[in-house]
C-alpha cells in the first residue's frame, strides 16, 4: 500500500499526461459525411423578384469528429442578395463563407457548388376573380351568380403577373337546390410566384340554379 500512496501526484500527474497523449493520438477521429441543409435567402431588394424556381436546399460535404457531426442539423446555407440592383440572371457560389456550421465542422464543398437566380422588377396588377364550380347537379344550370369582391390586386415577377388574367376560386359543389346559395372562398392565382395582395382574402360567392326546362 506504501508502494501506492508513495509520490501519488507525481503518479497522478503522469498518468493525465498519458492519457493526453492518447487522446491526441488516437481521439476523436475525424471523419466526412454529408447532409441536405437549407438554403436561406438574405436580404431580397424590395423591389425585385425572383421569377426563377427557388432552390429549398443544399447538399454539402463537411468534416469533423463524429460528436460534432452529430450536431449537423444546425447547418445553413446563407445566400446574401444586398448587392442585387438591376434585374437579370446571377451566379451565386455556394462557399466556406456562406455556410454556417457547427464549431469543429469544416466545409469541403456544396452540390451544387452554385446556383443562378433571375431577378425582375416586381409588378402589382389587378385581375377579375372567375369562379370555379367542381359539379353542377344534373338537370340544373346556374341561372345567376355573383363574386364579390370581383377583382383582386396580384403580386409578383413583371413577367409572371403579365400572364395572368384571372384568378380562381376554390371549386365549388353546388348541391341540387334553387334557393340563393352563399360560399366563402379563398382565390388561387396558379403560379406559385404569385400571389395576392392580401394573401388571406375570402370571396363570397352568391349562386342561384333553376331547373333545365
Amino acid at each position: 500500500m506504501r508502494r501506492l500512496t508513495t509520490n501519488l501526484w507525481l503518479k497522478l500527474i503522469s498518468l493525465a499526461i498519458a492519457m493526453l497523449l492518447w487522446y491526441a493520438t488516437v481521439g476523436p477521429q475525424e471523419t466526412t459525411t454529408g447532409a441536405s441543409v437549407p438554403i436561406q435567402l438574405r436580404n431580397i431588394p424590395r423591389d425585385m423578384e425572383i421569377s426563377s424556381e427557388l432552390p429549398d436546399s443544399a447538399y454539402i460535404e463537411v468534416r469533423g469528429s463524429s460528436r460534432r457531426l452529430d450536431e449537423l442539423e444546425k447547418a445553413l446555407v446563407i445566400i446574401d442578395l444586398s448587392g442585387i440592383s438591376r434585374a437579370g440572371e446571377r451566379t451565386i457560389s455556394i462557399l466556406d463563407g456562406n455556410v454556417s456550421l457547427p464549431a469543429g465542422v469544416q466545409f469541403q464543398r456544396a452540390v451544387p457548388s452554385q446556383i443562378r437566380l433571375h431577378f425582375e422588377p416586381r409588378l402589382t396588377r389587378e385581375v377579375p376573380v372567375v369562379v370555379r364550380y367542381a359539379t353542377i347537379p344534373d338537370g340544373y344550370q346556374i341561372q345567376r351568380q355573383q363574386v364579390s369582391p370581383a377583382s383582386v390586386r396580384i403580386v409578383g415577377p413583371e413577367s409572371r403577373v403579365n400572364a395572368i388574367d384571372r384568378v380562381q376560386t376554390d371549386p365549388i359543389e353546388l348541391p341540387p337546390d334553387d334557393e340563393e346559395l352563399t360560399f366563402r372562398l379563398h382565390a388561387f392565382a396558379g403560379d406559385a410566384q404569385v400571389r395576392l395582395e392580401k394573401p388571406d382574402q375570402f370571396f363570397t360567392v352568391k349562386v342561384v340554379l333553376e331547373k333545365n326546362r
